[in-house]
C-alpha cells in the first residue's frame, strides 16, 4: 500500500540525517504486487526505473539472508516479480512497502519468527519509511529517520492522491532544502488529529520539502492547488469532496 504525509516537519540532522516528525496514513486503493516464481537464476524484476542493487526489494533481501544465509538456498532459480501500481518518485513510499512486504513475506515463509521490533531493526537499513509498512495501522506519527513508529488511533477516511507526470529525486529535494531552507523547528501536529490539520493549515506549513520541490521542479506548481504534499513529491492529496 502507499502512504500519504499528513505532515512532514524537519526537526533536526544528525550530521548524516535530516531527523523527522511525521504522519503516516495507508492509502489502500493502490498498491504494488509482489510474486515469487520458478526460473533460471537468481533475479528481481518489474516496471523498476533503477539497478538491482538500489532496488528496495533487493536491499531487503540482502539485509536479511547477511542474518539468515540459508535463505539463499531457496532463492536459487528464483525470480521476485514486482508488478508495480504505485507510482515511482511521487512522494507515496512505494519502494519502502514492497521492502516491507518481502520481509513480512520471508518471515511467514522461512518460520523465523520476527518480531516487528527485529523486522524494524532490518528495515531501517533499507529505507526511512520501511519500518511504519511492517506496523500493521493505518496512521501512525513518525519520528528520527522513521524507524520510530508510534500508532494514531483515529476514525481512518479516503484521501484522494494525485500524482502529476513530475519524478520527485528525494535526495535532490533534500539537497535544496538544506542548502537553501534549512530551519528545523519543533511543532506540536503530532498532537493534533488529522482532520484538523488538514482542515486548518497550509500546505506549505504542513510539508518542509513542498518549497524545496517547487524550486527544484518548478513544472510541479501548476498542480499544486490540488491539495496538500505528500513526502518528497510529487503527489499531492486531499480529503475527497474537500478543496485544499
Amino acid at each position: 500500500m502507499q502512504i500519504g504525509n499528513i505532515f512532514l516537519k524537519i526537526v533536526g540532522f544528525d550530521g548524516y540525517y535530516h531527523l523527522l516528525k511525521s504522519r503516516f496514513m495507508r492509502v489502500k486503493n493502490l498498491y504494488d504486487e509482489i510474486e515469487i516464481i520458478e526460473a533460471d537464476k537468481f533475479n528481481i524484476v518489474g516496471d523498476i526505473n533503477c539497478v538491482l542493487r538500489d532496488n528496495s526489494v533487493f536491499k531487503a533481501y540482502v539485509e536479511l539472508t547477511k542474518t539468515y544465509p540459508e535463505i539463499k538456498k531457496f532463492f536459487i532459480g528464483k525470480e521476485i516479480r514486482i508488478h508495480k501500481k504505485i507510482p515511482e518518485m511521487a512522494g507515496l513510499g512505494g519502494g519502502s512497502s514492497d521492502a516491507a512486504a518481502f520481509l513480512l513475506l520471508a518471515n511467514k515463509a522461512f518460520n523465523l519468527n520476527l518480531s516487528t521490533k527485529e523486522l524494524v531493526e532490518i528495515g531501517k537499513k533499507i529505507g526511512s519509511d520501511v519500518a511504519f509498512f511492517l506496523y500493521d495501522v493505518d496512521t501512525a506519527n513518525v519520528y528520527g529517520r522513521g524507524e520510530t513508529v508510534e500508532p494514531v488511533e483515529e476514525k481512518s477516511f479516503d484521501i484522494e492522491v494525485f500524482t502529476p507526470p513530475v519524478e520527485c529525486s528525494t535526495p535532490k529535494v533534500y539537497k535544496i532544502y538544506k542548502e537553501n531552507f534549512f530551519n528545523p523547528k519543533d511543532s506540536d501536529f503530532d498532537k493534533i488529529s488529522t482532520q484538523k490539520l488538514l482542515s486548518s493549515k497550509h500546505p506549505a506549513e504542513l510539508n518542509d520539502l513542498l518549497m524545496p520541490a517547487l524550486t527544484i521542479y518548478p513544472e510541479l506548481n501548476k498542480y499544486k492547488d490540488f491539495g496538500f504534499f505528500s513526502g518528497s513529491g510529487s503527489s499531492f492529496f486531499k480529503i475527497p469532496g474537500e478543496g485544499n
